[in-house]
C-alpha cells in the first residue's frame, strides 16, 4: 500500500513538472452548459503543417491615377527534390513588374521558421525585375514538404504566393 502511494505521488509530481500549460482542466468546461470546450484556435501549434502566416490580405489602396504595379513571378514553385536532413538549401524566385506603378514588398513571410525569405527593400520600376531569395532548412524534418511564402506587396491584389517542396531523406543510425 506505502509503495502505491509513493508511486501516484510520484506520477503526479511528474506531470506537475512536465506540464506547459499553467491552465486547470476547470478552466476548460463552459459554465453555461457544463460541457467541455472546444480547443483555443489560437493555442501554440508547435509544427503547424498547413497553418498560413498572418498578414494583411486586403488589397492594396486604388491609387489616385488608377495605375498598380503586377509582380510577374517566372515561377511560382520550386521543388527541390530528395534532400539530406539537416540541409539548407536556398533558390531565388526571379520577378518582374509588368504594371504601370513602382512595386514595393512590405513583406514576405514563410509558413514556417524553418523557411526565411529575402525580398528587396528598393521599389522595383516598371519593366524592372527583382529576386527574392528563399532558404530552407530541413533539420529535424522528414518526408514530403511543402512551404508557403506569402508576398504582401502594393499590387491590386495586395499578396502573391510562392511554394517549396522538397522530399527530406532521414540517415539510417
Amino acid at each position: 500500500m506505502q509503495m502505491k502511494r509513493i508511486s501516484l505521488l510520484m506520477l503526479s509530481a511528474t506531470m506537475l513538472m512536465v506540464s506547459c500549460k499553467k491552465d486547470d482542466a476547470s478552466s476548460k468546461i463552459d459554465n453555461a452548459t457544463g460541457e467541455i470546450a472546444p480547443a483555443d484556435p489560437n493555442a501554440v501549434n508547435p509544427e503547424p503543417k498547413l497553418a498560413a502566416p498572418e498578414v494583411n490580405t486586403n488589397p492594396a489602396p486604388k491609387p489616385v491615377d488608377g495605375k498598380y504595379p503586377q509582380m510577374s513571378l517566372y515561377e511560382k514553385e520550386f521543388n527541390f527534390g530528395a534532400i539530406n536532413q539537416g540541409d539548407k538549401v536556398e533558390h531565388t524566385f526571379t520577378f518582374k513588374n509588368t504594371g504601370e506603378a513602382d512595386l514595393i514588398i512590405s513583406d514576405a513571410r514563410a509558413s514556417c521558421g524553418c523557411t526565411v525569405p529575402e525580398y528587396p527593400k528598393d521599389p522595383i520600376k516598371p519593366g524592372e525585375e527583382g529576386k527574392l531569395k528563399v532558404t530552407f532548412n530541413s533539420a529535424g524534418k522528414s518526408g514530403h514538404t511543402m512551404k508557403t511564402v506569402t508576398i504582401t506587396c502594393n499590387t491590386e491584389k495586395g499578396v502573391e504566393l510562392i511554394n517549396i517542396k522538397s522530399f527530406i531523406k532521414v540517415p539510417k543510425k
